[in-house]
């Protein structure tokens, strides 16, 4: 590679503008490499707790939803499940976390979440879907932190991969071109010294 160099001044001059802002570029990738590292390891703090949480949440909701089907007759629990009064809508916002789009759901709920009588329903199936209601601000979140750190985790590999190839490829590589090049343009100049100090021999001479 080295041997087709073109071992020039100019080419020595475009060599160092270039690392220069290869250098730059690894500065910059490396602080985003670490800003999206430190941003994972909260959000994998906050998702520990919270997964724990939405799951002792919905097996309790399961729970409870057992022990209602247990205490009424199942065509009564499909005739009280049968027309939902609850409307339940998702709107997905994007922010930027270091340059990566990541989603912020929002929750628009309307209506009430017992949907039927009580002439027939027990009030088992009352404090299962109130359970239910009360699981799903976390279930929400839980959703929206786990989707944000395998966009994270996704960039980071990225960033990783890039700050890796500059480091140990693109960077050593044109130093070593930049060595080469002031050699050969050493070897130049101290030939071109000893063939002036020829002739200005011949000349005295």
């Amino acid at each position: 590679m080295l041997a087709n160099v073109n071992a020039t001044r100019m080419e020595l001059l475009r060599l160092r503008k270039r690392i220069t802002l290869a250098k730059r570029g690894h500065r910059l990738l490396s602080e985003k490499r670490d800003e999206i590292s430190r941003q994972l390891i909260q959000i994998a703090r906050d998702i520990q707790p919270l997964r724990q949480k939405v799951e002792q949440a919905l097996l309790l909701t399961f729970r409870r939803f057992m022990l209602a089907r247990a205490t009424m007759e199942p065509e009564d629990v499909k005739s009280a499940m049968a027309v939902p009064t609850k409307r339940f809508k998702m709107a997905i916002e994007f922010a930027s976390v270091m340059n990566v789009r990541v989603p912020r759901l929002t929750k628009d709920i309307e209506g009430d979440i017992i949907c039927y009588g009580y002439g027939c329903t027990s009030g088992e199936l009352d404090v299962a879907l109130q359970s239910l209601e009360k699981a799903i601000d976390s279930l929400v979140e839980l959703a929206q932190k786990e989707k944000q750190a395998r966009l994270l985790a996704v960039e980071l590999q990225m960033t990783r991969r890039r700050v890796n190839v500059l480091e140990y490829i693109v960077i050593p590589e044109m130093q070593e071109t930049i060595k080469f090049i002031y050699a050969k343009l050493g070897e130049v100049e101290r030939d071109n010294i000893t063939r002036l100090m020829k002739i200005t021999d011949i000349i005295r001479k």
